[in-house]
Formats: C-alpha cells, sequence, structure tokens
C-alpha cells in the first residue's frame, strides 16, 4: 500500500518525534490522574446541628453530602450493638429520670446494664457537661426540645443503605468499636458482634464503602486476623500514652495489619498551627489519615475562624476528616477544587 505524502517521516525527523513522545508521556500521564479529594466523615451524623448518633442527625449527613458516616456502637445487656458514643448514658439522654436507682457505685447508668427495649424508651439530647451541668456546646440543637432514640446498629444500616437507593448516592459507614476489652468483661464480644452484622449487611471487602475503627491495638490485630475482617481498618490513636503509635517504627507496625490512621487534629497541626510531619511518615508506609474532629464551635487557639483551621488540615495533606459540620467541609473542599478556597 502506497505511503500518504504527508505521512511519509524520515531518519532523523521520526526519531526525534519519537524522542519527544517517550519525554512527554509520563507527564501526560500524570496529569490525566488528579489528586483524590479528601474524604470528609460526618463525626456521629451532622453533629454540629442535631443530637449525635441520631437517623435525624445522620439523614442531614446524607443530604449535606457527606462521603462517609460514622457509627460508635456499644452493647445493650441483652447483647445487641445500639449506636452511642459513650458506654454510660448520663450525658445524653434521660436515663436518670426513667430508670432512678440504677446507677452504678460511679453513679453513672451503663449502657450494658439495660435491654435493648429499656434503651428505646429514652429520649437521646444534646450533650450535657457533667462538671458544669450545662450543655457542652450552648448553640448547638436546644437540649430536650423534640424526642430523637437511640438506634441499633441494624436499623441504621439500613436507614442509611436506604437513602443510597432513594438519593442515587453511595454513602460510605465508618463504625467505632467502643472499648472492646471493657465490653468483653461485661460478658460481650462486640467486636465479632460487629463484624458479624457487616458482613450480614454486604460489607466484607475494602471495594465496599466502610472502615472499621478502633482505639485499641490488640483489637484492631484480632479484627483483621482471627474474626477475618478483610475490609478497610482504622488504627485511632489518642493521647500521650499511644505516642508510640505516630513514631516511624510504630506506624509501619499498623501498616502490617490496618489501612490507615485515625489521630487527633493536635497530632496533625502542632500549637502554632503547623504540620508536625505525621501525614508524610503515614503515608511512607503506605497508610492513609483520617484525623478527628473539626468543629467550628471548638477552635484551636491559633485559629482564626473554621476556615483557617480547614484551610491548615488540608493544607498538611489528610486524606480525610472528621467534621461535626459536615456541609461547611463539603463546601471548603469544593471551592478548593475551583481554585477558590477563600
Amino acid at each position: 500500500m502506497p505511503t500518504h505524502p504527508r505521512t511519509r517521516l524520515r531518519g532523523p525527523w521520526l526519531r526525534a518525534l519519537a524522542a519527544i513522545a517517550l519525554l512527554l508521556l509520563p507527564r501526560l500521564t500524570v496529569a490525566a490522574e488528579p489528586p483524590a479529594m479528601p474524604i470528609v466523615i460526618a463525626h456521629r451524623g451532622a453533629s454540629g446541628y442535631l443530637p449525635e448518633h441520631t437517623l435525624p442527625a445522620k439523614a442531614l449527613a446524607h443530604g449535606q453530602g457527606a462521603d462517609a458516616i460514622e457509627q460508635d456502637v456499644v452493647m445493650t445487656k441483652d447483647g445487641v450493638p445500639v449506636v452511642l458514643h459513650d458506654t454510660t448514658l448520663d450525658a445524653v439522654s434521660d436515663i436518670a429520670v426513667k430508670f432512678p436507682g440504677r446507677a452504678r457505685a460511679d453513679r453513672k447508668h451503663h449502657c450494658t446494664d439495660f435491654t435493648l427495649a429499656e434503651l428505646q424508651t429514652l429520649s437521646l439530647t444534646e450533650r450535657l457537661d457533667p462538671a458544669t451541668g450545662q450543655q457542652t456546646y450552648a448553640d448547638r440543637f436546644p437540649r430536650g426540645q423534640s424526642r430523637f432514640g437511640i438506634v441499633t446498629l441494624e436499623d441504621e444500616l439500613e436507614f442509611l443503605a436506604g437513602l443510597n437507593k432513594s438519593t442515587g448516592r453511595t454513602v460510605g459507614i465508618y463504625p467505632e468499636i467502643k472499648s472492646p476489652a471493657w465490653h468483653r468483661s461485661e460478658g460481650h464480644d462486640i467486636a465479632k458482634a460487629v463484624v458479624d452484622i457487616l458482613h450480614r449487611h454486604g460489607y466484607a471487602t475494602k471495594a465496599d464503602p466502610c472502615h472499621i475503627q478502633c482505639f485499641e491495638a490488640d483489637e484492631v490485630k484480632r479484627i483483621r486476623g482471627e474474626l477475618g475482617w478483610q475490609g478497610k481498618l482504622v488504627q485511632l490513636i489518642g493521647g500521650k500514652d499511644q505516642d508510640r503509635l505516630v513514631t516511624p517504627e510504630g506506624l509501619a507496625a499498623i501498616a502490617t495489619v490496618a489501612d490507615g490512621i485515625g489521630p487527633p487534629i493536635e497530632r496533625i497541626l502542632d500549637p502554632a498551627g503547623k504540620p508536625t510531619g505525621l501525614v508524610e511518615r503515614a503515608r511512607a508506609v503506605g497508610l492513609v489519615v483520617h484525623p478527628y474532629t473539626l468543629r467550628r464551635d471548638r477552635l484551636p487557639s491559633w485559629a482564626g475562624s473554621f476556615d483557617d483551621l480547614q484551610g491548615a488540615l488540608f493544607a498538611a495533606g489528610v486524606d480525610g476528616v472528621f467534621s461535626d459540620f459536615p456541609d461547611l467541609t463539603v463546601a471548603w473542599l469544593r471551592r478548593r477544587a475551583t481554585g477558590r478556597p477563600d
């Protein structure tokens, strides 16, 4: 077949074009793969607007564009996983009024002392500061107004699956297994119960929109090993007693089991708002970083505004963040993506 005159390239020209193509190819490939948008995890739902871990708070977070919604999980006396942050009930419910005389010696009402049927008679409220008797965040939803109830983990998963179906948005879940060692002392294997429920609801692999999180390092290992969890797993990191976890050696050990870490913001940004280097150390061993918690009504001293805090945190390179105000965090990230972060 004859060659068209315009396509006839000879010797030096052909070699030169081939060399240019080889030089440009890697750059073109990188340009075609923009960095992933950090994910926004609704902390206990849209808890800046509605009482934490209530279905209305979860529905609002879903509608506000959160990528995932958190569930803290504790157990009832009859072995049912329910969605509550604390293993006690006093700070967020009317338990003392409904069940007088049922507190332990520590003067607290523990979730594992009550059946699901008993817990579902309670009204959940905005969080109370036990030291002052006042609402922890004064400008949030008025304490005692309207009625909100405790839900089981299974009920919440079904509810969110329904919202995913009706809206066409796939919003993930982010359950935290609370105090597993303490639960075992109460006769409950909470980690197994949660993993079993997740499997029943179709969460089983790293391709599924689910992260399990836990503070107890031994339990994180058990979840991956003995309990056979093959989905995404996050090692939560707390205060000074867990400093060893954020060393290069500690992070390397976490990376043999987990997919990411969940540190407090104070481990990402120092008291002046500057990066501590934790993100780079975690990424060097293949871990994602999802810090907690963005709150516009509890800013660090160095931050003049909520946007100051968000800007510094995302500039530090985190892969996602827990936010009490998911709408504000989603909006900030969208502005950044369009070149208008302020």
